[in-house]
This record gives structure tokens, C-alpha cells and sequence, in this order.
């Protein structure tokens, strides 16, 4: 894949050596001088100096070929400007963009990101996993769905251990792809798989129905 990354600073430098390394070509667009100078020095000849929500410089790094961009400056108006441009301008598939105050998220999906990635958020997810009192836990919202993906952490006491997945009273619209059993065994589970307490639920689900769906689980209001 040809991916272009706005924004040479820790996260969009760190994304390069990743990319880099899996054998992806990459271009990296900064106005810092010394940036470019360093990434180019480390990994080849990938950076551009300039500003990348200008067009001039999308178009001097191959926009209309590229399969991604990832906006990754520490701006949220300048992350929306590159992913503007290098979408209605240069149709490209694919824009993942960093959103530095999490209030922005939802603008930039209405605005056409297709993966806005927040800090904040991934900080919290963290925060949540490590914390008993959070048996739900937000993996991943579906680019143009209002669905979601979750986990929930079977708790040892909770009503649900030892049904099957069928007596268990799911909100609708509620999908179970995999639950991972307490021993670590990944599990498709069907109609007549026995909870377990210490399983870990992933589920597809509406906002809306996690109430509904964590109560199925763990008992818990």
C-alpha cells in the first residue's frame, strides 16, 4: 500500500517506522525542516517539507495514487483540513486521522474520516479494562453503522453463569461473534454454549443496548 502520513511528530514518526517495516511505502509530509531531515536520514528518502493540507503538496506526494492518509499532526483543524482535501480532491479510499480533543470526534465523522483515532478514548479503554467496576468495555465503533463492538467480563457470581446463550434474555439487534472461555480457548459460540464465569463476551451491539446486554451478563444494573 502507498500511504502518506501528515505530520512528522512522535505518532505520525512512529507510524512510518511501523509502516516501514512491514514493507509498505510510505511519505511523510511535515513543514518542520528538521523532521523531514531526520525521518529521511533514518528511513530513506520518505519525507516532503511542506504544509499537507495544501494541495500543491498533496499533489507533489502523490495523493491520487495513495491508498491512505493518516493525519497525525497535534492539530484537529489541520487534521481535518488534510483528510478534506485528500478525500473530495483526490478520492482517496482510506483516512485515518488523530483527533487531540476528544469533543471533535464526532465532527470528524460526519466529516468524512473513516477512522478518527483519539488518545483520550484508547487511554480510557484502558483505564476501563483495569477497573472491576467497568464489565463493559468499548473496542471499536463501526465506520457508517451505529453499532458497536464490546467486551464484557463475565463475572464468577453472575446469574449467567451455567445458561446457554439461548436462555439468556440478549437485547435485539445483539450478536455474539466470539467468546473467549476462561481457560483462554477462543469459542464461536452457538445457542447451547454454557457461559462460564471469567468468560470474556465480545458482542455487537447497539449503544443504546448495552445496559440491557451488561445485565445480561453480570446481573448488574
Amino acid at each position: 500500500m502507498y500511504i502518506i502520513i501528515v505530520g512528522c511528530g512522535k505518532v505520525g514518526a512512529a507510524t512510518a517506522r511501523e509502516l516501514v517495516a512491514t514493507g509498505h511505502e510510505v511519505l511523510v509530509i511535515d513543514h518542520d525542516i528538521d523532521r523531514i531531515r531526520d525521518i529521511s536520514e533514518e528511513l530513506g528518502d520518505i519525507g516532503l517539507f511542506g504544509d499537507g493540507a495544501e494541495v500543491h503538496f498533496q499533489s507533489q506526494a502523490g495523493m491520487e495514487r495513495a491508498d491512505m492518509v493518516v493525519a497525525a499532526t497535534g492539530r484537529d483543524e489541520t487534521n481535518l483540513a488534510v483528510v478534506q482535501v485528500a478525500k473530495h480532491r483526490y478520492k482517496v479510499p482510506m483516512a485515518i486521522a488523530r483527533v487531540n480533543d476528544p469533543r471533535n470526534e464526532e465532527i470528524f465523522r460526519v466529516l468524512g474520516v473513516d477512522a478518527p483515532v483519539s488518545a483520550t478514548q484508547a487511554i480510557l479503554a484502558h483505564i476501563e479494562q483495569e477497573l472491576p467496576s467497568h464489565p463493559l468495555i468499548h473496542l471499536l465503533e463501526f465506520h457508517a453503522s451505529d453499532f458497536e463492538l464490546v467486551e464484557v467480563v463475565v463475572p464468577k457470581d453472575a446469574p449467567a453463569v451455567g445458561k446457554t446463550v439461548s436462555e439468556l434474555d440478549l437485547p435485539p439487534q445483539s450478536m455474539l461473534p466470539l467468546i473467549m472461555q476462561p481457560d483462554g480457548r477462543p469459542e464461536m459460540p452457538g445457542g447451547e454454549t454454557v457461559i462460564q464465569g471469567g468468560a470474556v463476551i465480545l458482542a455487537v451491539t447497539l449503544p443504546e443496548h448495552e445496559n440491557a446486554l451488561r445485565r445480561a451478563f453480570t446481573g448488574a444494573e
